[in-house]
C-alpha cells in the first residue's frame, strides 16, 4: 500500500475512532427546525391576501384589488429566503458568530412582525396604504376596506418562530458543533494539529511534563502524525529540532 493510501487508511481509521469515542456536542437543530418552519411560513403568507380594497372613480365600473403579503409588506418574501439562507450560515459557524448570527435573526424577527401586528391591531391609515398599493387612480373613492387575519397571524407566528430560534443561537453554548469535521480541509485540519500539539508541548514544557499527547484528542493527533508531527515526542526533542531548523 503506497503512503497516501495509508495516510487515507489511518484518517479514516481516526474518524471512525473519533467518532466512537468523541463525546458527541450539540447541533442546533431546534434553531435549524424554526428557522426552516419561519422561512416556510412567512413565504406562505405572502401569497395570500392581506387586504382587499374596493373602490370606485365615478367613471368606470367599480374595481376591487387583493392585496397580497408579498405587495402589502414587499420585504416579506426576501425575509423569507434571509431566514433561509440562515441555516446555512448557522451549520457553518459556531461560537460568537454563530451567537451574532442569533442576534442577526432576532432583529429580523422583530421587523417582519411589525406590518402584521399593525394590520391585526388596525393601527396606521390602512385605506391610504391600500390605495396606494392598488395604484388607484386619483379621482377614485375607497368604497370599502377588508383586512385578512389570518395570514397577519400567520406571519405573526413565523415571526416568533424566528425571533425563538434567534434566541436559542445567541445562548448556544461555545462547544456547540458545527459542520462534521470529515468535511473540513484536511490542510486546514493538519496545520491545526500541528499548531495544537507545538502549543501543547510548550504549556507541558513549562509545568515540567513529558508530553502532552495525554491530553490531546484522537483526531489531533491523527491529523498530526498525517501532517509529519509526533505527538508524543518530547518538549526538549521539538525545541532541538526546531533549533537545527532555524540553523
Amino acid at each position: 500500500m503506497s503512503e497516501p493510501e495509508q495516510n487515507d487508511a489511518g484518517t479514516d481509521g481516526a474518524d471512525a475512532a473519533v467518532d466512537t469515542v468523541a463525546p458527541r456536542r450539540k447541533y442546533p437543530v431546534g434553531a435549524i427546525v424554526l428557522l426552516a418552519l419561519a422561512a416556510a411560513v412567512l413565504w406562505g403568507s405572502s401569497r395570500l391576501t392581506w387586504v382587499t380594497v374596493a373602490s370606485t372613480d365615478g367613471l368606470t365600473e367599480p374595481r376591487t384589488d387583493h392585496l397580497n403579503g408579498g405587495v402589502w409588506f414587499g420585504a416579506l418574501t426576501p425575509l423569507a429566503l434571509v431566514l433561509l439562507a440562515a441555516i446555512a450560515a448557522v451549520l457553518a459557524t459556531r461560537g460568537w458568530l454563530r451567537r451574532m448570527f442569533g442576534v442577526l435573526i432576532g432583529l429580523v424577527a422583530a421587523v417582519t412582525a411589525v406590518p402584521a401586528f399593525a394590520l391585526l391591531t388596525k393601527s396606521g391609515a390602512t385605506a391610504a396604504r391600500a390605495a396606494t398599493l392598488a395604484e388607484l387612480p386619483g379621482r377614485a373613492t375607497v368604497t370599502e376596506v377588508v383586512t385578512a387575519p389570518f395570514p397577519a397571524v400567520l406571519a405573526l407566528v413565523g415571526a416568533l418562530a424566528a425571533f425563538s430560534a434567534g434566541v436559542l443561537l445567541a445562548r448556544m453554548p461555545q462547544d456547540a458543533a458545527q459542520l462534521s469535521g470529515k468535511y473540513d480541509n484536511p490542510v486546514f485540519r493538519r496545520a491545526a494539529a500541528t499548531e495544537e500539539v507545538t502549543q501543547r508541548r510548550t504549556e507541558e514544557a513549562a509545568a515540567g511534563a513529558n508530553s502532552a499527547s495525554g491530553q490531546l484528542s484522537e483526531r489531533v493527533l491523527w491529523d498530526a502524525l498525517d501532517a509529519g508531527t509526533d505527538p508524543t515526542e518530547e518538549a526538549g526533542a521539538l525545541s532541538d529540532d526546531q533549533g537545527k531548523r532555524a540553523d
